[in-house]
């Protein structure tokens, strides 16, 4: 096997095979799927593939967090800037889709000749 390495010699960490990983280490992607974060940990191994081309971190999951929650105030930042992205400059219509930045107007506006 190519990319197999659990003592780290190669490639300076353990290192494995796309889907050979051992129990116990996830990559960022699955421990989010477990509503967890690696809380600080440097990476424990990787897995390699696709000639070395690709590789994905893993963490230990015994030292993994919970995953935070946003605040309320967070909560309604993030809304307030999501609902100006769908105001139009122009006409001033919230719309029930982003803005393009392209061109700066919604569809209604950018098609109707108003720029």
């Amino acid at each position: 096997m190519v990319f197999y390495d659990p003592t780290g010699e190669r490639y300076g960490l353990p290192t494995y095979p796309f889907k050979l990983a051992p129990d116990g280490l996830l990559t960022r992607r699955q421990l989010r799927a477990r509503q967890l974060r690696p809380g600080g940990q440097d990476p424990a191994a990787q897995l390699m593939w696709r000639r070395g081309k690709r590789v994905a971190y893993l963490y230990r999951l015994d030292l993994a967090r919970p995953k935070r929650t946003a605040t309320a105030a967070q909560r309604a930042a993030i809304d307030k800037a999501l609902t100006a992205r769908r105001t139009c400059p122009d006409c001033g219509q919230v719309k029930s889709y982003y803005i393009p930045r392209r061109t700066g107007a919604c569809l209604d506006c950018t098609s109707g000749g108003a720029r």
